[in-house]
């Protein structure tokens, strides 16, 4: 902040999306928007003003009482880069679409897909941000590309479906015969295992939780208490805990988002803060939180990059990049046979967390049984419930295999939707709460 204790910051952007959905052989929605404008925000002492206009350039009267920035009026602006969106199409007939490819894949997969819906969705946003405490603006051009699939199985007159996601920094280059043919196979196998499952009976188990996709359970039950707005406010419980142990000295976690091509990737956060990697527990004690900068003026520290919005309409908060758990030294193979009875969770989906307590609840998609040391059984339909903390404390064996979740992934907080990503190895949780008959 200045020396007076006053800050302003004009933050203007220009997003440009474009979104396909093909449903029974047929594009049956589509949409392209977009939106631009320049928000204003004011800081002085506990006080913050904020105001947006979409007149890119910015009338007197926004930048009343700022002459010092008036200057660098033409510094700001919302990109104007040209996007194109051809590739989403095809070729004359569209049949060599992404998401036509994605459907002839899928049903070529197995006899039993009766139904295919697939959405392609890209954008291209450019932001800038000049500062009180900068004659110069920064920019940022952010492309990404995002593929979704959904296939409905038959057998025996009853269904399942399945469903698989993949989303990255990309523009065209991001659809490849390789990701069209994965991201196929892997919805088509999720309904292939829901058909053999069975759900387990419940009670308090070791869980090994795969790498890559429970990344989402890092996310949700212990990244959003390391963001410093929750700390600065006690409403985390990490709050008093800077500088304690919070697990296992082998557990080290990061905020990264300077990764290339992932989805909470950028030059720059949404306050002009250069992108960078913030150690949140290193070698198992937490070393820092999560800063925008109003929150590192409170702590008196450097802020770390995570000031993010979901738009020029929307206040910056501290918000996750991409969060995952370093590699460990165990290997898969050592970590399942390790556990006499347990399950392993595979996929996640809906959940729900406390950030205060840290107590939180996620159902489980799909996972296996252990018996002795070996996968065996399918399982479907369990709620896995614990505490974020505890639950960090008592992971006992991390992988060597950390996998980033390429599925499309938003994070929802104070009313925004930002792309994030996260990342896991297989790690071992001697013991959670699993809910099932």
């Amino acid at each position: 902040m200045n020396q007076d204790n006053r800050y302003t910051e004009f933050y203007a952007e220009r997003d440009e999306m474009q979104s396909l959905e093909l449903s029974d052989g047929i594009v049956s929605q589509a949409s392209h928007t977009l939106q631009q404008g320049v928000g204003k925000r004011e800081i002085e002492d506990e006080s913050t003003r904020y105001s947006y206009t979409m007149d890119e350039r910015m009338p007197d009267f926004f930048l009343e009482g700022h002459p010092h920035l008036c200057d660098a009026r033409q510094s700001v602006h919302g990109g104007g880069v040209d996007t194109d969106f051809s590739f989403l199409l095809g070729g004359e007939d569209g049949k060599s679409s992404c998401l036509h490819m994605l459907e002839a894949v899928a049903y070529s997969l197995d006899p039993r897909v009766v139904k295919v819906k697939a959405v392609v969705l890209h954008s291209c946003k450019d932001v800038s941000i000049l500062t009180s405490e900068s004659d110069e603006a920064v920019h940022d051009h952010r492309l990404r590309t995002a593929l979704m699939l959904n296939v409905v199985l038959e057998q025996d007159g009853r269904h399942e479906m399945g469903f698989a996601s993949e989303q990255l920094q990309m523009g065209a280059e991001f659809v490849t015969d390789e990701r069209i043919r994965r991201i196929a196979e892997r919805a088509v196998a999720q309904a292939d295992h829901l058909f053999r499952a069975v759900t387990p009976k419940g009670g308090d188990l070791p869980v090994v939780m795969a790498a890559g996709a429970s990344g989402i359970l890092l996310h949700e039950a212990i990244g959003h208490a390391f963001e410093a707005d929750f700390n600065r406010k006690n409403m985390s419980i990490f709050s008093d805990k800077m500088g304690q142990s919070v697990c296992r000295p082998n557990i080290s976690i990061v905020d990264d988002g300077t990764l290339s091509l992932s989805s909470g990737s950028f030059a720059c956060d949404d306050e002009g803060i250069k992108s960078q990697c913030t150690y949140l527990v290193r070698d198992g004690r937490l070393e820092s939180y999560l800063h925008d900068r109003i929150s590192a003026r409170h702590y008196g520290v450097k802020p770390t990059g995570n000031g993010r919005r979901q738009s020029f309409r929307h206040v910056p908060v501290p918000r996750m990049t991409n969060t995952y758990m370093l590699a460990g030294d165990a290997t898969k193979d050592d970590i399942i046979s390790s556990v006499k009875h347990g399950i392993y969770a595979e996929s996640f989906t809906n959940g729900q967390v406390q950030i205060g307590a840290g107590d939180f609840t996620f159902f489980l998609k799909t996972g296996f049984l252990i018996e002795d040391g070996h996968l065996t059984q399918p399982i479907r339909d369990v709620n896995i419930i614990g505490n974020g903390p505890s639950a960090l404390a008592d992971i006992s064996m991390v992988g060597n295999d950390l996998e980033m979740a390429l599925a499309a992934g938003f994070c929802g907080k104070a009313g925004q939707q930002i792309p994030v990503g996260q990342g896991i190895p297989t790690v071992l949780v001697d013991k959670l709460t699993v809910g099932g008959v």
